[in-house]
């Protein structure tokens, strides 16, 4: 999901000028962030 997002990011700044895909992809960026940091359902193992 932050792949994704970084990828959003980048075409949306540099290819087309789209700010939606910019938007779109700081979103993903942030929830990808978010859970891939707080454990769900009180698990402490981590699988990258």
């Amino acid at each position: 999901m932050v792949v994704l997002g970084i990828v959003l990011l980048i075409v949306g700044l540099l290819v087309s000028s789209l700010s939606v895909l910019v938007w779109v992809g700081a979103v993903l960026i942030v929830v990808g962030l978010v859970l891939n940091l707080v454990p769900i359902g009180g698990s402490r193992r981590r699988v990258f």
